[in-house]
């Protein structure tokens, strides 16, 4: 059981970071659409997040810093400003699409309307971040998000034609009807889902709380290749899901609770209420994570005292971000803006501070000065570089994309 627990952190980040209420719906959206010819992106973001991760994690272990603090300093002033913009207005966009996920989530189990949801929602994240230990948050938060394992389970039930599912994802077709203009946004949004920047916040900030030091390098990487992998699992399943069920109705995924058709065809009821289970707690999971990461974000670049090890009286002021953060979440939702919509837009803007969040973690991984022996590799560093490349051609394309393809519609 203690080694089940100590992936939690991992679990949490994955799961909050690949399963969000944007991810639930655009990866259902590009199973019905595209089926799972775009399965190559999910295994490129799965890979690139489990390289970087693993990075910030060894960073954050060898030196005792998270990484919002290393990239001020490497970056400087001017660019880590740059960073912390883009980073703190795409973590309240993302932390905005979260509180009204778990809204969303509750109108399943529930059937009262969601915007009598929204202020119990925020409150719930403000109150577990200010009460609950860490350990305890990651714990209970990732082993229930493991209730989305029913989307694979579904996948047998429905008894698919496996050599066509191979061939979609192994040949990636375009399909009729799509453009590539189109084909290509989605990829760019896959992608920059999975390598979203508060992910590395979050999950170095949680090495940092959890006071991982050179002896844990090995829980960090159980950490890394069992939650992230995972994540990428799930999105699969979804995509695959929506391929089976929605793709051969034609049926356009607007929303969240349409993601649960293939769910309830293939296991009924039982199935259905695993997934609402997985919907809270993967969109609770996510709230938690962008809203810590705004605080982090904040707190690390100026200096102040942060951390859920600190008792809030000694971290007042990022303690407060988060709450301002949340009442800045409730008033956007209460304007009746798609949580959908926000988190989609904020999923490709990230792609755009993705190098500005690598960089410097390649960087100072590479650095005798914090890593001492336990620099990257060549290996490491040739893999780092390639995703760099990557990373870069995602974020100069990512809004001439949105433009050209009016937001994949």
């Amino acid at each position: 059981m203690k080694g089940l627990f100590a992936v939690a952190l991992g679990v949490l980040t994955a799961i909050g970071g690949f399963l969000d209420i944007g991810d639930l719906v655009t990866s259902s959206v590009v199973g019905s659409r595209f089926g799972l010819s775009l399965a190559w992106v999910v295994v490129v973001g799965v890979v690139g997040i489990c390289l970087f991760a693993q990075m910030s994690g060894r960073v954050a272990a060898a030196s005792g810093r998270a990484t919002f603090e290393i990239i001020r300093e490497r970056l400087g002033p001017r660019a880590g400003a740059a960073n912390l913009i883009a980073s703190f207005l795409i973590n309240l966009m993302t932390l905005t699409a979260e509180v009204g996920g778990i809204a969303l989530s509750l109108q399943l189990a529930s059937s009262v309307a969601p915007g009598a949801w929204i202020p119990v929602a925020a409150f719930g994240v403000w109150l577990v971040i200010w009460r609950v230990k860490y350990d305890l948050m990651e714990n209970v938060t990732g082993m229930l998000g493991l209730a989305l394992v029913v989307f694979a389970v579904a996948v047998f039930l429905l008894h698919p034609d496996w050599s066509s599912l191979a061939t979609q994802a192994l040949t990636s077709p375009v399909p009729a009807g799509e453009s590539a203009g189109t084909y290509w946004y989605y990829a760019v949004a896959l992608f920059g889902s999975a390598m979203t920047p508060y992910e590395v916040f979050f999950f170095s900030s949680g090495a940092v709380e959890e006071k991982w030091t050179l002896k844990d390098l090995a829980q960090s990487r159980l950490n890394v290749l069992v939650g992230f992998p995972l994540g990428g699992l799930l999105t699969l399943a979804l995509a695959a899901c929506a391929a089976l069920v929605l793709m051969p109705q034609n049926v356009e995924v607007t929303s969240l609770s349409q993601v649960l058709l293939p769910i309830a065809q293939a296991g009924g009821k039982l199935a259905v209420a695993f997934a609402i289970v997985g919907f809270v707690a993967a969109t609770f999971g996510a709230a938690l994570e962008t809203g810590l990461s705004t605080g982090y974000t904040l707190a690390q670049f100026f200096g102040w005292s942060w951390g859920k090890f600190r008792r809030p009286t000694r971290a007042a002021r990022f303690h407060l971000t988060i709450m301002i953060g949340l009442v800045i979440a409730m008033g956007v939702l209460a304007t009746g803006v798609d949580p959908v919509q926000v988190t989609e837009y904020s999923v490709v803007f990230s792609a755009i501070a993705l190098p500005l969040t690598y960089l410097p973690i390649l960087i100072v991984a590479n650095d005798p000065e914090y890593m001492g022996e336990h620099v990257n590799g060549r290996i490491t560093n040739v893999v780092g570089m390639v995703y760099l490349v990557i990373i870069l051609v995602a974020a100069i394309a990512a809004i001439p994309l949105m433009i050209a393809t009016g937001a994949g519609a």
